[in-house]
C-alpha cells in the first residue's frame, strides 16, 4: 500500500507539472518541483534531528516508569478494554502501558510526550508481531488511534489564534473537542468492523460511555469559562500535567531504590537508535507530499472540491479553509501554514479562519503518523490502518466543518 502510495505521489506530480509547463506555459514548475525535493528533504532530517532530544527524554522517562513497576501499575485502569480491543497482545507485555501512555498524552494535547511513547509501544507490539513485514491488528488499531487521537486540550491552536488577533482565541475549543472525538471514535468502529472485534460487550461499552460523560463534562465546563480564562487555564494544565509526570516518574523510581540516572540513560540511548530508524522514512514521505504540494495538484484537488459544492448548491463559505483540510492528512505543518495562511487572508475572526482552526484540531496527520510508525518497525504491508485512518480523517473534517457551522 505505501509502495503504491508514495509513487502514486510522484506520478501525479509529474503529470500536472507536464500539463502546467506544456500547456500553461509555467516551464518554471520544474525548477520549483526540485526546490521542493532539496527543501523536503532538509526538513525532514531537521524534523528528526529536532525529535532525538525529545525521544531521548521521554523514552528515558519510560525507562525509569518500567523499571520502577509504575508502568505496569499504571496500565492496570486500561487494560481491562485493551484485553478486549486488542486480543493478541498478552497482559504482562510492556506494550501496554506504553501504549496507554501515549493515547494519554495525545488526550492531554502532549505531543511531544505521546510521540515517544508511541514508537516505543510500535516496536514492543513488533516483537508480538509473527509476519515482520506486515501490520498486525493490534498495531493497525493503534496507529489508527494515534492518527484521529481525542485531543482536549488544543494548546498549540488557542495560541495561533491569539497571536494572529482573534477576539475569541478559544471559542474553537468546543467544536474542536466534539470534532475530533468524532473522529477518533469513526477510527475506532471502522478498525472494530474490519478486525470484526465485539464492541457491544460491557467492558467495550462501559468505556465508551465513560469517555463520552467525562468529554461532555470537561466541554460543558469549559463553555462556562470566560475566553481568556479558557485559553489561560488550557495552557497552564497542559504544561502542568507535562511537568508532573516528568516529577512522579522520578520520585515514585527513587521510592523504588532504583538508579533513576542510569535507567534514564539507557532509556535515552534507546530513544536515540529509534530517532536514526525514523530518518529515511520521513525523509521519504514528506519529500513525496512536497512535490504534490508543489506541482499544484493539491490546488486541483481544492479546486475540484469548490466547483462541486457549487454545482450541489450547497453553501460554499467553508472553501476557503479547504486547503488545511486537504493537507492535514499529508503534512501537519502544511495543515499548520494553511490554517495560518487562511487567518492572514481572511482574518482571525473570520469564518474560514475559524474552519480551518477546527480541522486544524480535529484529528492527526496521518501520513506522518504512518510513515514514522511503521517505518521505526519497517513495516511496508500496513493492511487496513491507511483506509480506516483516511476514513476517521474524512468524519473528523466534516465533523469540523458542521460544528463550524453551528458555533460560529
Amino acid at each position: 500500500m505505501l509502495n503504491f502510495i508514495w509513487c502514486g505521489f510522484f506520478i501525479v506530480a509529474f503529470i500536472v507539472a507536464g500539463w502546467r509547463s506544456l500547456i500553461e506555459g509555467e516551464i518554471n514548475v520544474w525548477t520549483a518541483l526540485i526546490n521542493a525535493v532539496f527543501a523536503d528533504a532538509k526538513s525532514a532530517f531537521h524534523i528528526s534531528l529536532n525529535l532525538t532530544g525529545i525521544l531521548c527524554f521521554w523514552i528515558g522517562l519510560l525507562k525509569i516508569a518500567e523499571n520502577s513497576g509504575l508502568a505496569a501499575l499504571l496500565s492496570k485502569g486500561l487494560r481491562p478494554l485493551f484485553r478486549k480491543i486488542m486480543p493478541e497482545v498478552p497482559d504482562n507485555s510492556p506494550a501496554m502501558s506504553s501504549m496507554i501512555m501515549n493515547i494519554a498524552a495525545n488526550i492531554l494535547g502532549l505531543d511531544n510526550a505521546a510521540t515517544p511513547m508511541g514508537l516505543k509501544a510500535m516496536e514492543q507490539l513488533q516483537e508480538l508481531n509473527p509476519h515482520k513485514d506486515k501490520a498486525s491488528n493490534a498495531q493497525v488499531l493503534f496507529m489508527v488511534i494515534n492518527a484521529s487521537s481525542v485531543t482536549l486540550l488544543p494548546i498549540t491552536i488557542l495560541m495561533y489564534r491569539s497571536e494572529l488577533g482573534a477576539s475569541n482565541p478559544s471559542a474553537v475549543f468546543i467544536p474542536i473537542l466534539c470534532a475530533t472525538s468524532i473522529s477518533t471514535l469513526a477510527g475506532f468502529l471502522s478498525v472494530a468492523f474490519v478486525q470484526r472485534l465485539n464492541i457491544f460487550n460491557r467492558v467495550v461499552l462501559s468505556y465508551l460511555l465513560g469517555a463520552a460523560a467525562f468529554i461532555s463534562g470537561l466541554a460543558w465546563s469549559f463553555s462556562h469559562l470566560t475566553p481568556t480564562q479558557r485559553l489561560s487555564l488550557s495552557a497552564d494544565i497542559g504544561n502542568f500535567i507535562l511537568f508532573s509526570v516528568v516529577f512522579f516518574f522520578i520520585v515514585y523510581g527513587l521510592i523504588k531504590k532504583i538508579n533513576t540516572y542510569e535507567s534514564f540513560i539507557d532509556g535515552a540511548k534507546e530513544g536515540f537508535s529509534i530517532a536514526v530508524k525514523i530518518i529515511p522514512y520521513l525523509v521519504a514521505m514528506l519529500v513525496a507530499i512536497g512535490v504534490f504540494r508543489t506541482s499544484g495538484a493539491l490546488g486541483y484537488v481544492v479546486s475540484g472540491i469548490e466547483k462541486f459544492f457549487a454545482w450541489s448548491g450547497l453553501n460554499t463559505d467553508f472553501v476557503a479553509a479547504l486547503p488545511t483540510a486537504v493537507m492535514k492528512p499529508l503534512s501537519g505543518s502544511g495543515a499548520r501554514a494553511m490554517m495560518i495562511e487562511t487567518m492572514q487572508a481572511y482574518g482571525a475572526d473570520s469564518f474560514p479562519a475559524f474552519v480551518s482552526a477546527v480541522i486544524q484540531g480535529s484529528t492527526e496527520t496521518t501520513f506522518y503518523v504512518l510513515a514514522v510508525y511503521f517505518g521505526v518497525v519497517r513495516i511496508s504491508k500496513v493492511g487496513a490502518a491507511l483506509p480506516c485512518a483516511l476514513f476517521a480523517d474524512l468524519c473528523g473534517i466534516v465533523a469540523a466543518i458542521y460544528f463550524s457551522y453551528l458555533f460560529y
